[in-house]
């Protein structure tokens, strides 16, 4: 029997707001990845060359920690991810979550499916 997963990060609330319909549609486990430092409106003002996410997503090799994990990431072997789209590519905390799990589902490298990305 396939086992799905819908992991996603949401800093405004509408990628939430996708992954929990996707996650009943799909009968799928909903895991929402929380960066260690939640980030603030000033942290994601955009606007701001010196923001937080900003400066995280000008510097292309850094991950921010996260405050949570997916129990047994093995069981799964569908698994969408939804992001939402920042300077045209997906938050810095995804490459961590996909880097903290090697991409390993089932036992074997992982194909992601579905990646949802929300503007």
């Amino acid at each position: 029997m396939s086992k799905t997963l819908v992991a996603y990060f949401s800093a405004t609330g509408n990628t939430a707001k996708l992954a929990q319909t996707l996650a009943s549609v799909v009968d799928g486990d909903l895991h929402e990845i929380q960066p260690k430092q939640p980030y603030t409106a000033t942290d994601l003002n955009w606007h701001d060359s010196k923001s937080r996410s900003s400066v995280e997503m000008n510097d292309k090799t850094f991950r921010p920690e996260i405050a949570n994990k997916v129990n047994d990431m093995g069981k799964y072997n569908t698994i969408y991810i939804g992001f939402p789209i920042w300077w045209y590519v997906a938050p810095t905390v995804i490459n961590t979550f996909l880097e903290q799990y090697n991409a390993v589902v089932g036992g074997v490298p992982a194909r992601i499916l579905r990646m949802i990305n929300v503007k």
